[in-house]
């Protein structure tokens, strides 16, 4: 993670798959709606936080692997060069090279002012999650392209189910956005940096004395 003038960053390599992890610190349930390239991850659709997202249970986490082709399968997110990215592909390439993520709270039933003579039902705890797998760096053709996007890749098993929501509010209770690109790339807008040699210490025990030479 680097971050510069208050906005993080990673760097992508060209051919290498990725993932999204969430961790829920709360104590109850949220809805995260999770967009990659300005592309909402479930449905396709041009993101918008009032649409489809993951609820995820308290204090639980999940994996997201690419973009959800069903509630059994997904398509692999990949770095790769613009062109090939699935916003570009389907004609949305204006907003490639970010990962947003809109966080909504669950709105919490009223309660009542005197106690209840019988016993209330406790509200299951429903999550959706992403089943966790490895998403290995699978090297393809380096590409090398001003920009970098986020490819529809091979497919995955990841189960997940429908569960009701209802929003607290109608706007998020927190946003975080998080970039990337191209090592190049970076290093040329100044975002980060190369990191200096070390030249190596003199040894005061190097070893046995040679001949001079000459």
């Amino acid at each position: 993670m680097h971050w510069h003038e208050g906005r993080a960053y990673v760097v992508g390599k060209p051919g290498n798959e990725y993932q999204v992890t969430m961790r829920n610190r709360l104590r109850e349930d949220v809805l995260t709606v999770v967009s990659v390239d300005g592309v909402n991850v479930i449905s396709g659709e041009t993101a918008d936080p009032g649409q489809t997202g993951y609820v995820l249970g308290q204090s639980r986490a999940y994996d997201i692997l690419g973009w959800r082709k069903s509630l059994a399968e997904t398509a692999a997110f990949y770095f790769t060069a613009l062109p090939d990215s699935y916003a570009a592909r389907t004609g949305r390439p204006d907003n490639v090279g970010v990962i947003g993520v809109a966080v909504f709270r669950r709105k919490q039933p009223p309660q009542p002012i005197a106690p209840m003579l019988r016993p209330g039902a406790a509200e299951p705890g429903a999550a959706r999650r992403e089943a966790a797998s490895d998403a290995a760096a699978g090297p393809r053709a380096a590409q090398d392209e001003s920009r970098l996007g986020t490819g529809h890749g091979r497919r995955e098993v990841s189960q997940v189910q429908h569960v009701a929501f209802e929003r607290a509010t109608s706007a998020p209770a927190e946003t975080i956005t998080l970039y990337y690109d191209s090592q190049r790339n970076l290093l040329a807008r100044g975002i980060i940096r190369e990191p200096a040699p070390v030249a190596p210490l003199p040894r005061p025990f190097p070893g046995f004395a040679p001949d001079p030479q000459g």
